[in-house]
């Protein structure tokens, strides 16, 4: 994942779930140019050519889904076809009613990011596959909770948003 996503953004939470996950990144940019480091040959013509955030996670999720049929011995989709991105600090982009029915906020330029930030840490609790958060390992809780040295997720950019657990 560090590999794929962390040119791009900061990883400010996230959590695998047993049929899906989340993901809540800073993103800094949306296009990086490619590196020989990324596997392509110095000097070639393709060297210089940008790949982009969607592409990058396209890669992720395919290398992923891949090794997880290989392990299992299994085919078909791994993963729902429908994602869903939201741009928590451009309060404009989100859908009304899904801050005005779903999570009800007052100041959702504050609220919002917060709301979302607790909901990727609880949503094990809320599948009552744990009772606590800090059960669940397959989650940046125990990052942030400082219960574990993940390496993952920017604890900076995190206290910069103000986000707690």
């Amino acid at each position: 994942m560090k590999k794929y996503l962390l040119p791009y953004c900061d990883i400010l939470a996230w959590c695998l779930m047993p049929n899906h996950f989340h993901w809540m990144v800073y993103v800094h940019s949306t296009e990086v140019y490619r590196t020989a480091t990324d596997g392509v040959i110095p000097n070639h013509p393709v060297s210089n050519k940008i790949r982009n955030l969607n592409e990058s996670i396209g890669i992720l999720l395919r290398s992923y889904s891949r090794a997880i049929a290989n392990q299992e011995r299994r085919s078909g989709a791994l993963f729902r076809e429908a994602t869903k991105a939201e741009c928590l600090s451009l309060c404009d982009e989100i859908t009304p009613s899904f801050i005005g029915s779903y999570i009800k906020v007052s100041n959702p330029e504050k609220e919002y990011p917060q709301r979302c930030f607790h909901y990727i840490h609880y949503n094990p609790v809320r599948a009552k596959l744990v009772k606590n958060p800090e059960d669940w390992k397959f989650s940046s809780y125990q990052d942030v909770a400082g219960i574990r040295n993940g390496q993952l997720i920017n604890q900076q950019r995190i206290g910069e948003f103000g986000l707690i657990i």
